[in-house]
């Protein structure tokens, strides 16, 4: 059980600005190795991500890349090695709940709203704030509230759709709806899982230029298969692979690499954008 003592304050969502994360590296996975079964899912990874920086993760099916998304959330334990959150929050010795709490938020690749609720309702019901019955059921919205969710809803290009019920809305709408919603918990580090998967050419632009938006704000990790994206993202790129980090450097970079392309791009793949 976790001590309730000041070590811990930072699980108080509005003390996390008082952390080291407004500068220097906001996320450090070192010597990281987890075995399920006798495979080595992840192998001495030594993973780092700066604070406001927008990285990419590739790597084939296998890699590594959702098992390492799982470490940082705390939703799987590792074998050996040490995860930080900034320089003073132990990941390893916090639930999901708490890691959540104290300012990484996740999305995964299927969108997941509350089809029935309209858009506005959506993003009130992410803010964050207490979550008690109580305090539900006596919420109110604040003028800085409503302002902050008609913002945001402006940022994540659904300001027009504030009262349309979150299931009429397409697949990319759906995709920024959920960011939207992890954003109005205060995170400093995003871990977003295969934004392009599903959308239209249309929806993958504005969901690229979405995340550049944030970046800065907050620090970012994409999990992209699509090489088109990851290219336009025009972000550092760490490619995984076995576990490992095989290769990390601007998308021309790892794609020059004569390793990265004969184990995940491929000669032909380097060149058309498409995985081997």
């Amino acid at each position: 059980m976790i001590r309730r003592d000041r070590t811990f304050e930072f699980l108080i969502p509005r003390q996390v600005d008082n952390l080291d994360l407004k500068q220097g590296t906001a996320l450090y996975l070192e010597d990281i190795s987890v075995s399920f079964d006798g495979f080595k899912a992840i192998n001495n990874l030594n993973f780092y991500v700066n604070t406001g920086e927008l990285r990419a993760v590739i790597g084939p099916n296998g890699a590594g890349k959702t098992t390492m998304m799982d470490i940082v959330t705390g939703k799987t334990r590792p074998d050996t090695g040490s995860a930080w959150f900034g320089r003073r929050i132990n990941l390893l010795r916090l639930t999901e709940a708490e890691i959540a709490q104290a300012g990484i938020g996740r999305k995964f690749q299927r969108p997941t709203v509350f089809e029935n609720l309209s858009v506005f309702d959506n993003l009130e019901l992410a803010m964050a704030g207490p979550r008690g019955v109580w305090a539900t059921l006596n919420a109110f919205l604040t003028v800085a509230e409503h302002e902050r969710i008609e913002e945001l809803a402006e940022t994540i290009g659904l300001a027009d759709h504030l009262p349309v019920r979150a299931a009429i809305l397409s697949h990319g709408q759906k995709q920024w709806l959920e960011i939207g919603m992890l954003i109005m918990q205060n995170p400093l580090l995003l871990l977003i899982d295969e934004p392009a998967a599903g959308m239209t050419h249309q929806e993958i632009d504005r969901t690229i230029e979405l995340l550049r938006r944030l970046a800065g704000d907050h620090a970012i990790v994409v999990v992209e298969h699509d090489m088109d994206f990851v290219r336009a993202l025009d972000a550092p790129v760490t490619v995984l692979h076995q576990g490992s980090v095989l290769a990390e450097g601007s998308m021309a970079h790892v794609q020059s690499d004569a390793l990265v392309r004969e184990v995940y791009l491929g000669t032909e793949g380097a060149h058309t954008g498409e995985a081997a």
